[in-house]
């Protein structure tokens, strides 16, 4: 008769195999490929050095991780608010509704990535349907300026990773008691004191999980910058894959994307962390 450790491990054996092979070989692989030189024809010329990852220290590339740290904190911020307000709602929405309301929340993955991103195309492009609306409107003067532009960017982004934000706070908010927030309000605090301190204490995990999912996987998106941004400007995603594809520079594109690697493992370490020393409070 096996332990029930045992069949622990046996059942994880197979997930844990996949995402060794899968990820994490792949991963160290990577890592390893930052430590070598590009060739001189292109390829890979297998001398050991640091100078790829000295590189990344150029105002150049510094400057472009600070731009797409900046326009991932963006999307972020813009996605955690809207995405908490709407969860909010769907939590406080009739039983019977929340399940649709979910549904439609999440509706969008249902199409294709770039599918989603084309059709921000067709909406802000100046003959697309906003400037088509506006002159329905009575607008007769020159198009706004929507497209490759970085606010087109940035709301790319923020519909593309929405959803997350809205599943990953709506966990939260649907187990939260009712009735502390009705003590709340029986011991005179108003509607705004009660949010804040009782139900988003209360909610924070659920907040840094999507602000994490949003801002990752942000920082590291090429094909929205690429579509909504013209190229007219770079992110790290962009950089990444210009070096892989275009620069024929994999050493280099390998040190990029192992700092991505390690900015995500930084942010999922710190919103774990803080998720079990928040329980641990609650526990306590």
């Amino acid at each position: 008769m096996l332990s029930q450790s045992l069949r622990a491990r046996l059942l994880m054996a197979p997930a844990l195999l996949w995402l060794t092979a899968f990820m994490v070989v792949p991963c160290l692989l990577i890592l390893a490929l930052g430590f070598f030189r590009r060739g001189i024809y292109g390829g890979v010329d297998y001398t050991f050095t640091f100078e790829n990852f000295r590189l990344l220290a150029d105002p150049l590339y510094l400057g472009i991780f600070l731009h797409s740290a900046r326009v991932a904190g963006t999307a972020t911020l813009i996605a955690v608010v809207v995405g908490y307000a709407a969860a909010y709602a769907i939590a406080g929405a009739p039983r019977r509704w929340q399940g649709m309301l979910l549904f439609l929340a999440v509706l969008p993955f249902w199409s294709n990535y770039l599918i989603r991103t084309y059709a921000w195309i067709v909406l802000l492009n100046r003959e697309g349907l906003i400037t088509q609306g506006l002159r329905m409107l009575g607008y007769e003067g020159e198009p706004p300026s929507m497209l490759y532009t970085e606010g087109a960017v940035i709301v790319g982004l923020v519909y593309n990773y929405l959803p997350f934000v809205i599943l990953a706070c709506y966990a939260p908010l649907s187990r939260l008691n009712p009735e502390l927030a009705e003590a709340s309000r029986d011991l005179g605090a108003g509607a705004f004191t009660t949010f804040r301190r009782v139900v988003l204490p209360q909610t924070l995990a659920g907040v840094a999980a999507g602000a994490v999912f949003v801002f990752v996987l942000s920082i590291g998106n090429f094909i929205t910058p690429a579509l909504l941004g013209g190229g007219k400007f770079q992110m790290v995603g962009n950089l990444v894959y210009a070096q892989f594809l275009t620069a024929n520079d994999w050493p280099f594109g390998a040190a990029l994307s192992m700092v991505l690697i390690a900015i995500m493992m930084v942010l999922l370490m710190a919103q774990a962390w803080g998720t079990a020393k928040g329980m641990g409070e609650r526990n306590g």
